[in-house]
């Protein structure tokens, strides 16, 4: 007689994992935010949108350039999930410094619409996630791909050679088409996870981190996502909750410090996904972008000389017609009633870009560079110190 694993031993084996593997997020440490997260407190919190992520991570030691140590990956954002590859949808772009990459937003800011995914990856990978999303594409469409034979992608970039092989060119195109395919709706991973993978932010360990914002009804009872790729900031910047925690964290800093009294350039760079079901036009939405500036600041940084900080928002509120069918019709909000969504942007940019500082572990990467992760227990003690702790 074979034995049967129980269901209820099952479930609770799974509910078991979840709960050991979940890791906590600023809120559950007590850090405050402004504002009213929705129920994932994610990107995915607008309804539709996909996210997907590949991580590769493989090798340790003396760096060997085509070999390893790898630490890097690939994010993939689809606004309206896998099965509406082909309807654009409302975008804009802000550029805050432009040392950095965004395929494709040329053309976003020229037509006013963002067809397909935003992928995010390392400085060197954009090249091969291009092609492979466009392949990709072209995959979905079918053998003859007769209905998909033009595109520009989005592909957006930091740079992670600190830990990672960046010029080993190890992001492929079966990684690419893993964080497509895998894309879902949902909790989001955060950390060390997709073209997050190796990056540091305020010379802790940094990478991928997602906030939400709710409006009330009164306001719309729209909802604004933000996801973010966080490689940016000088140690002694950092704010946390309007708490100089980095000022108080001094030691183990990451990169670029002959001694503590040498300032390293700060040539970090941010990508910032904002995702929004308000009906909003293009230029709107470019209002939307820019206010993402204000949320990184609130964390402390002033973005360097050096700083690739490159954001673009999107609505799934656009209308679902062609680009060259018939005249559509576009609802939008009045100027007047956009304040709200700005603050929901600016809320959410800063508490995601502290969820990547929480959720990012320690990470040895090549020549046994060291970025180490933002000590949870210091963290409470320092805002419990400033009275800024929560519970």
């Amino acid at each position: 007689m074979k034995f049967r694993f129980p269901v209820f031993l099952l479930l609770f084996s799974l509910i078991s994992s979840f709960v050991l593997d979940a890791k906590p997020r600023a809120r559950d440490l007590g850090v405050p935010f402004e504002g009213n997260p929705g129920p994932l407190n994610a990107i995915t919190d607008v309804a539709g949108l996909a996210v997907g992520h590949t991580t590769i991570i493989r090798g340790e030691g003396k760096l060997r350039v085509g070999e390893g140590p790898v630490r890097t990956g690939v994010t993939a954002i689809l606004p309206l999930g896998k099965k509406t590859l082909n309807i654009p949808v409302f975008a804009g772009i802000h550029v805050l410094n432009g040392n950095g990459e965004m395929t494709g937003a040329a053309w976003v800011e020229e037509s006013g619409f963002l067809e397909g995914p935003v992928m995010i990856t390392n400085t060197h990978s954009v090249g091969a996630v291009h092609e492979a999303t466009i392949a990709w594409r072209v995959s979905q469409d079918g053998p003859d791909a007769t209905g998909y034979w033009w595109s520009l992608p989005v592909v957006a970039e930091t740079w992670d050679g600190y830990l990672n092989d960046i010029n080993g060119f190890h992001v492929k195109k079966e990684h690419v088409y893993s964080a497509l395919e895998n894309a879902k709706g949902g909790p989001v991973a955060e950390g060390n996870v997709g073209g997050g993978t190796g990056m540091i932010c305020y010379e802790f360990k940094g990478g991928i981190g997602t906030a939400s914002r709710l409006l009330k009804k009164s306001q719309g009872g729209y909802t604004v996502g933000v996801l973010i790729q966080a490689n940016f900031g000088r140690r002694e910047e950092l704010l946390v909750a309007g708490v100089p925690v980095g000022r108080e964290i001094m030691e183990n800093l990451t990169k670029y410090r002959p001694n503590n009294d040498t300032l390293p350039p700060d040539d970090g760079s941010a990508i910032v996904v904002i995702a929004t079901d308000a009906p909003l036009l293009p230029h709107q939405l470019k209002r939307l972008a820019r206010r993402a500036t204000h949320g990184l600041a609130r964390t402390g940084t002033i973005t360097g000389n050096g700083s690739g900080d490159i954001f673009i928002a999107f609505s799934t509120a656009t209308p679902k017609f062609k680009l060259n069918g018939d005249v559509g019709p576009a609802k939008f909000l009045p100027n007047d009633q956009l304040d709200p969504l700005f603050a929901a942007t600016v809320y959410a940019t800063e508490e995601a870009v502290i969820n990547a500082l929480i959720a990012a572990q320690t990470m040895i990467g090549r020549d046994e560079h060291k970025a180490t992760a933002l000590p949870h227990d210091r963290l409470k003690q320092i805002l419990q110190k400033y009275r800024r702790l929560t519970h």
